[in-house]
């Protein structure tokens, strides 16, 4: 890892820091010198450990333990960026420290009360009270994952719009989401754009959930964002572990 300039990036819900979106806006990055850092929260892709579908308090706090290790190796921290779950790992970081001044939530969930009866069925409440747990099957009828009651109900206290206004205002945050999003639905990222306090909201026409046939439009968004905000916030050197701004933050909300 050649440049003291890094964006981390977090990959989102079952997913693996393999998947495309995450290596081309990790390939944008290192074009511009920037470098890149992908890595898998606990169960997911090479990650050791356990799956979890909530969980999004000790994600976020996995993300932490990333930045302390760069920032302890004296890399200067330009962005977080999360895609889906990801998303809501970096908002949630941004909402407890304020040592990162850009992120980027790509496609994250603003309700996550919405969406689980997709997922887990109809009888869902009922169904894990009574077991304490529900496996989801894929279409041939293969046990995917297990949902504990304890991980849904982390998903059920976690409370994003409290995040969102605890973020603070000098910290610059990108959310884009596609208007074909099959999993999040994009007033998700309206609401974002409502309650986040220095906020710019990017909505891409036509893109899926994982920006399928959008992938150069969604590097591009983010690179741009991220570059914008390094040249305001300068490093004082390149061993530094902060960022020093060099002009006003520029108040974005849409």
């Amino acid at each position: 890892m050649g440049s003291p300039e890094l964006v981390i990036i977090c990959h989102g819900f079952r997913s693996s820091k393999d998947r495309i979106p995450m290596v081309n806006l990790a390939a944008a990055f290192e074009k511009e010198g920037i470098s890149a850092f992908r890595f898998d929260f606990a169960g997911n892709g090479e990650s050791e450990g356990t799956f979890q579908y909530g969980n999004y308090r000790r994600e976020a706090e996995d993300l932490r333990a990333v930045v302390k290790h760069f920032q302890g190796e004296k890399q200067c921290i330009v962005a977080i960026i999360g895609h889906s779950k990801g998303g809501n790992a970096v908002l949630l970081y941004a909402s407890w420290y304020n040592d990162i001044q850009t992120v980027v939530n790509i496609a994250g969930r603003y309700n996550l009360k919405r969406g689980i009866e997709g997922r887990l069925g109809k009888d869902f409440q009922k169904n894990i009270e009574q077991n304490g747990f529900i496996d989801v099957k894929n279409r041939r009828g293969k046990i995917e994952y297990r949902v504990t009651k304890e991980s849904l109900m982390d998903r059920l206290a976690t409370d994003m719009h409290a995040a969102c206004q605890s973020i603070h205002p000098s910290c610059r945050v990108l959310t884009v989401h596609g208007t074909l999003d099959e999993f999040v639905p994009v007033e998700d990222a309206m609401e974002f754009a409502k309650y986040i306090p220095n906020h710019k909201l990017q909505i891409v026409e036509g893109a899926d959930h994982e920006y399928t046939s959008h992938q150069e439009e969604l590097a591009s968004i983010v690179l741009d964002f991220v570059m914008a905000s390094l040249y305001k916030d300068k490093c004082v050197s390149k061993t530094s572990l902060s960022c020093s701004k060099t002009d006003k933050l520029i108040d974005s909300r849409l």
